[in-house]
């Protein structure tokens, strides 16, 4: 007998030359203009959380594939990086490393590998480390250092407010804040959300080399220009502060966690920058981008299920569908 088999790996799968490792050192390479800022503007406290984070999750990644899962060590493709990255991104520099190292166990055990490994995770793994770390540990995961005071400094930095976290509190108004602070770099908050420009060269990146398509970051960015128009704030006050530039590009465009259709793609972006907004003006936390993909996370197998393409030759109605 032939022992000449078609294995199907799990998602993501694409029709292309490209790999799934290809990809995801692509994201990596993407995120360096963020990470390179975030060490300029934070100083010794940025470069001990990113290592901290991904040197945690591949160590957490190869330790379960060694003695729990077994198989091919993958490692090497890249996709712990990005998890340890994105997660570094989503936290504040003066975060303690035992912290950091629960939060890289939650994302790679539990967000990861407790549905199977790559693939087949339904929640994005680095948010979802973050969001139990926000939750189990608010006062350290909401002190924000100042950037550019202390780079010297880990643990005792300077630290203050963000504009969401001000805002949220009466202290600033949409129209006080400062635009050209907040594209360029210097406002508090976690290490990849201090820099717009950053954000968007990597974004543009991503979209050139085909790694990502437009349709879930311009649909949260449009949905929350909207929503913040409407609700009488200036829509770039909303699109620089916080993380809806580094969530919509880096995190709701996961392949695994975000739906396969250009339909579906629009309608789970819109959802992200709705529920965003509805936190962040009636929500008890002053961001809700995180909590957004997370919510949205889990109703992408809906998405995909009812907003699927239809197939050659199925009937629509009383015609046949052709294209």
């Amino acid at each position: 007998m032939d022992d000449k088999r078609l294995i199907v790996s799990g998602s993501p799968h694409m029709h292309t030359k490209d790999t799934v490792k290809g990809k995801m050192w692509g994201v990596v390479v993407a995120l360096l203009p963020a990470v390179i800022f975030s060490v300029y503007a934070f100083g010794l406290g940025a470069l001990v959380v990113i290592f901290t984070s991904v040197l945690g999750c591949v160590m957490i990644e190869y330790l379960i594939q060694r003695y729990l899962v077994g198989g091919k060590l993958t490692v090497t493709n890249g996709s712990a990086v990005i998890t340890g990255l994105l997660l570094a991104m989503n936290l504040p520099s003066n975060l303690p490393i035992w912290i950091i190292l629960i939060g890289c166990l939650v994302a790679i055990g539990l967000g990861k590998y407790a549905f199977g490994g790559l693939g087949q995770n339904i929640f994005n793994p680095a948010i979802l480390g973050r969001v139990f770390l926000l939750i189990s540990f608010p006062q350290q995961m909401t002190t924000w250092p100042v950037p550019f005071v202390s780079r010297g400094s880990y643990l005792d930095a300077a630290t203050g407010a963000t504009v969401l976290g001000r805002m949220k509190m009466n202290e600033l108004m949409p129209e006080n804040v400062d635009l050209m602070g907040s594209f360029i770099g210097q406002m508090g908050g976690s290490l990849g959300e201090v820099s717009a420009v950053a954000l968007l060269l990597g974004g543009l990146f991503l979209i050139v080399r085909r790694i990502i398509t437009w349709h879930i970051p311009l649909s949260i960015m449009i949905t929350v220009s909207v929503f913040s128009w409407l609700a009488g704030i200036n829509p770039l006050v909303s699109l620089l502060s916080g993380g809806v530039l580094l969530g919509s590009i880096f995190m709701a465009t996961d392949y695994v966690t975000s739906p396969m259709t250009r339909n579906g793609m629009i309608l789970y972006g819109v959802m992200i920058g709705v529920i965003t907004m509805v936190i962040r003006l009636w929500g008890a936390y002053p961001e809700g981008v995180s909590f957004a993909i997370l919510i949205m996370n889990g109703f992408t197998p809906l998405i995909n299920v009812y907003m699927r393409p239809k197939r050659f030759g199925e009937r629509r109605g009383n015609k046949v569908w052709r294209k």
